[in-house]
């Protein structure tokens, strides 16, 4: 990571000062049973916003916590009310005998949430960079995400049909799309990420359950386990065998978990390096080490606290990301002009209900 003096992105925020802003959200989030999470999202962010320095300029956030209520509530109003009729509805038919019909509408169902999960995607994205300014200039689209959102379904379907396989692509590809529908002002962003560049880390991902299921044959025979229907004896004590397997559990899931987050370092780092803006071009220079201290990190504030440090973590990782952002090349402020895309009406409602995120 290069020097904030001389690097295009630059995080001044202190956790000190963030701190009483976390905790009131807390406190007023609890008080009002949730409500003020909208609020108090609005607040993190103009706080985040204000204290990252792109350039020669500051960013800033406009949007508002009744922007992202009243996304909330239309998204419950126009899809929540009548999911629930549906589902109460399919399992009348059920009792009525008609299966059939049951099953076809919460089929219906499902590829209507796929869907919209899709849009939610897109949408929060394109709400984002048309409530961020940048020397008073702001982003967006005018693309209302219809499109994307079948195309995140058929990619994601052929993706699972390969057998994960093409997971990578998947990603890249919607990845790519969304970008390059979103613009900066007067600017289109493009993007060219390509999936092959991360496809061995995803590949070894793919074949680690095998090996850990090998591995675990292996264990059983001298631990003790019934593999098969055959039960192989272990010289080893009773509590002894639960430490074992407990251990052997837990080991496979962070390694999982590890050579998962090995893969998503490579792509991030690609995908933002193809990422461009007019001149401008973007790189993400985290490796795998420095995303682990940062989950690792995330982990232990969050038990150590006994769950409260949890309010940090949105600090935590925007600082992350800012501070390991870097772009090069050159803007030319006299034709940076304000951007005409249409402005969104609301927040990420979809967002919100769903709990997808932006990035």
């Amino acid at each position: 990571m290069q020097d904030e003096q001389h690097s295009a992105f630059a995080f001044h925020g202190s956790w000190r000062e963030y701190a009483p802003i976390a905790f009131t959200n807390l406190l007023l989030t609890i008080v009002t049973l949730g409500i003020y999470r909208f609020w108090a999202t609005t607040r993190t962010r103009r706080y985040l916003w204000a204290q990252t320095r792109f350039i020669d300029d500051r960013l800033e956030w406009t949007g508002t916590g009744k922007e992202l209520f009243v996304g909330f509530l239309l998204v419950l109003l126009l899809f929540g009310i009548p999911f629930i009729f549906l589902q109460f509805g399919a399992q009348a038919l059920v009792f009525q005998g008609y299966p059939g019909v049951a099953a076809a509408l919460g089929f219906v169902a499902f590829l209507a949430i796929f869907y919209l999960t899709g849009i939610a995607r897109y949408r929060a994205l394109r709400y984002r960079l048309s409530r961020t300014f940048w020397h008073g200039i702001r982003g967006g689209s005018d693309n209302q995400g219809w499109g994307f959102g079948l195309s995140y379904m058929w990619k994601t379907f052929v993706s699972y049909l390969t057998l994960g396989l093409l997971i990578p692509w998947s990603m890249m590809s919607l990845w790519n799309q969304r970008w390059r529908a979103m613009s900066f002002g007067p600017f289109a962003f493009a993007a060219d990420g390509s999936a092959r560049v991360t496809f061995k880390r995803f590949l070894l991902f793919y074949l680690a359950p095998i090996l850990f299921l090998l591995m675990g044959i292996a264990v059983a025979s001298v631990t003790g386990a019934a593999m098969g229907g055959v039960f192989v004896q272990s010289s080893l004590p009773p509590v002894l065998q639960i430490v074992v397997f407990f251990v052997i559990v837990l080991g496979v899931y962070v390694l999982l978990g590890m050579i998962a987050l090995a893969y998503y370092s490579a792509f991030i780092r690609e995908a933002i390096s193809k990422l461009t803006l007019e001149d401008l071009s973007f790189t993400f220079e985290a490796g795998t080490d420095e995303w682990l201290k940062l989950i690792f990190g995330d982990i232990a504030l969050v038990v150590g606290t006994l769950g409260i440090g949890a309010i940090f973590l949105s600090y935590r990782h925007w600082a992350f990301f800012i501070r390991h952002m870097e772009a090069t090349g050159e803007i030319d402020l006299n034709r940076l002009t304000q951007s005409t895309t249409r402005t969104p009406g609301q927040g990420e409602g979809l967002l919100d209900a769903f709990d997808v995120g932006a990035i």
